[in-house]
């Protein structure tokens, strides 16, 4: 429907709708432009909604608000995900905190088969340098279709882009305000160069500043678009910590790179690598080997030998293969859904999955959903 984006956009600008809340009411009533044509008294009665919130909804100058923000988008040819797009970024969607909306410029696939977001200090020395250049050199190598998403901000993050761009990977930049800007100014030439090869993304409309708490809000983001993060230098405090310690509260890997206990800037990377809340990496193959992402191109050939092998441990008897069973049964499970059917644990799930997969039995599509091939 053509209105659809403007009451989507309108939804992210009515006072004291969150991106949790919004998420309620678009669960309740449907979609957003059901929720600015139902009646004030009936939205007083949605829980956590009340006259105040019903009121703001219904509010005349919101919606005029989101055409200003359409027609900025469609002028400048920026591309918009609502949680309920089919585009938007899967990883992202799991959270329950995810954007209601982002605002997207640029080349890349937030779906990318692989992403990983780097974060440090903005202060980097030249060891953080040179070990950020190493790591993604190392990972650009193996993995040359590798996703690297950081914050264009001073220092790690954008050594992050830049050693991405020179070794040919796309990277991608999440900004902490809107669109019709770039912070710092000086790291302009890097964001346009990226609109090539990666892009910008953010869930703030045109006109917002760089104001700091928008900063740690968007560190969700860097955390959720990302299969890991990736610490490379940081002091005792700092946003990239932040980021890091979101990553883990999503269950999502994080690694470090250590450095001397004297080194400032390594004391945060060094305390949590032994809090264990990540694990410690001095290169590329680190990261892939603990992400099983060491396995050759080849492998995912099925020779005879390995189809016997597939074969004997995943028969496509539903008798003995519970998992295919459901997944023809329900015509396709997100992990987490198929984890609660079985009574698994996610992690163990994943393993079963991966081996039914590279065995050429399922497949993941779009929205992370597996589906008998």
């Amino acid at each position: 429907m053509p209105n659809q984006k403007l009451y989507q956009i309108g939804l992210t600008m009515v006072n004291g709708i969150g991106d949790v809340l919004g998420r309620q009411l678009l669960q309740t009533l449907g979609n957003a432009e059901a929720i600015f044509k139902e009646k004030a008294n009936a939205l007083e009665k949605i829980p956590g909604i009340g006259r105040v919130l019903a009121t703001e909804i219904k509010r005349s100058d919101v919606l005029k608000q989101a055409e200003k923000e359409l027609s900025f988008i469609e002028k400048n040819k920026i591309t918009s995900y609502f949680i309920l797009d089919d585009g938007y970024p899967f990883r992202l969607r799991e959270f329950s905190d995810a954007p209601l909306l982002l605002y997207f410029k640029g080349s890349c696939d937030l779906n990318a088969k692989r992403i990983v977001s780097i974060v440090g200090t903005r202060k980097i020395t030249e060891y953080g340098k040179d070990a950020c250049e190493r790591l993604i050199a190392g990972l650009a190598e193996k993995l040359p279709d590798l996703l690297i998403a950081s914050g264009l901000a001073y220092g790690t993050d954008i050594a992050a882009h830049r050693n991405a761009l020179k070794y040919q990977l796309p990277t991608l930049a999440v900004l902490a305000h809107g669109l019709d800007r770039i912070y710092p100014q000086i790291h302009r030439p890097t964001a346009v160069e990226m609109l090539e090869n990666g892009g910008l993304l953010t869930d703030f409309p045109s006109e917002t500043n760089p104001d700091k708490p928008n900063f740690v809000k968007r560190n969700r983001i860097i955390a959720g678009l990302a299969d890991a993060t990736i610490v490379i230098e940081s002091a005792d405090k700092g946003g990239s910590l932040i980021t890091a310690d979101i990553a883990f509260s999503y269950s999502r890997d994080v690694f470090a790179i250590p450095g001397r206990i004297t080194d400032t800037h390594s004391q945060g990377c060094n305390r949590i690598i032994r809090q264990n809340k990540a694990g410690l990496i001095t290169c590329a193959i680190d990261v892939i080997s603990a992400m099983s992402w060491d396995i050759p191109v080849e492998s995912h050939i099925r020779t005879p030998a390995q189809s016997v092998q597939t074969e004997l441990i995943f028969s496509e008897n539903e008798e003995n293969n519970p998992i295919l069973a459901i997944l023809r049964k329900k015509e396709g499970m997100q992990i987490n859904q198929l984890a609660v059917e079985m009574d698994i644990p996610v992690h163990k799930l994943s393993d079963m999955l991966f081996e039914l997969e590279i065995g050429g039995l399922i497949k993941i599509t779009p929205g992370n959903v597996y589906r008998i091939i």
